[in-house]
């Protein structure tokens, strides 16, 4: 009998010292987890015990910690990328709005009637250009909406890439470029959005309109069991582009600064092509820039 009370004294004083280094371990990690949350550093635990629960729970503290910063710092890099893009925004927003003022007041002050009316000409080249850039920032916002959808049903691509090409041939005149066109005349279908494949081959013929520089050619074809639309412009500055980078949001390339844009054209439409099932790329081949829209046929 006294065996046996000694054994169980025993066994109390060893689980008593048990639970107190397990209490001052927590303690500690308490300690150290406070320290770390009002400091930010990338302090990690460290264990002390000789209980494998104890170290396993250290070690999953940790992980939680490293991812913690991991996703800290990443905010902290969308959050100044974000910074920089507004303020690009409101620069290229602030620029034609600046040029309205001016030549609002020209056209106020002069009775010359063809100075009115090519005041009016710009003028209303700046309004449109102010709608095209709050359209896609508008269009950019939907989209990051989980919840938005689209309508989809069969349509005719073909017709939509001519109709899109066609809009803007005016504006390539005008630019003094002869876009070569290779579409061909067999119609493709395809399942997808309207509205959605406008925009698209929109914003990519735009972007070659912008940014080519002496020849722009467009091509429409079937390969495989899918549709191709690729859109190609020699550029300027090749160097200055980052072919990684062209379809994240507010991307820019320098040379485009003088441009009225938001750096959302190619952005939209690499989102909405992925909605519709599709596949957008793009290419630099020495200083021809070249994107590429795939969607399979019905």
């Amino acid at each position: 009998m006294r065996v046996w009370a000694v054994a169980a004294t025993a066994g109390c004083i060893v689980c008593m010292i048990i639970i107190i280094m397990i209490l001052r371990q927590i303690r500690e990690i308490c300690r150290r987890l406070a320290f770390i949350r009002s400091h930010h550093t990338n302090m990690r635990l460290a264990w002390d015990t000789p209980f494998g629960p104890m170290k396993r729970l250290t070690a999953e503290i940790n992980l939680f910690l490293e991812e913690t910063v991991e996703k800290r710092l990443a905010l902290e890099r969308e959050s100044r990328g974000l910074k920089d893009s507004l303020t690009g925004i409101s620069h290229d927003i602030r620029t034609p709005l600046t040029s309205l003022s001016g030549y609002f007041q020209l056209l106020t002050q002069t009775e010359d009637r063809e100075e009115r009316q090519r005041y009016c000409a710009v003028i209303g080249a700046r309004i449109d250009s102010l709608e095209s850039m709050l359209e896609e920032l508008f269009t950019y916002t939907k989209l990051q909406n989980s919840d938005y959808r689209m309508e989809m049903d069969s349509m005719n691509f073909t017709k939509c890439a001519i109709d899109a090409m066609l809009a803007f041939y005016g504006q390539f005149t005008e630019k003094g470029i002869q876009p070569s066109v290779n579409m061909e005349e067999d119609a493709a279908y395809i399942y997808g959005n309207p509205e959605a494949v406008r925009r698209i081959l929109q914003n990519i013929i735009r972007n070659a309109l912008v940014h080519g520089v002496g020849q722009v050619s467009v091509g429409l074809r079937k390969e495989g069991g899918s549709v191709v639309f690729e859109c190609a412009n020699r550029c300027e500055a090749p160097e200055e582009i980052d072919i990684e980078g062209v379809f994240q949001k507010f991307y820019k390339a320098d040379s485009a600064r003088a441009e009225s844009s938001t750096g959302l054209g190619l952005t939209i439409a690499w989102e909405l092509t992925a909605r519709l099932g599709g596949e957008l790329t793009a290419r630099l081949e020495g200083d021809v820039f070249s994107v590429r829209a795939v969607f399979p046929l019905l």
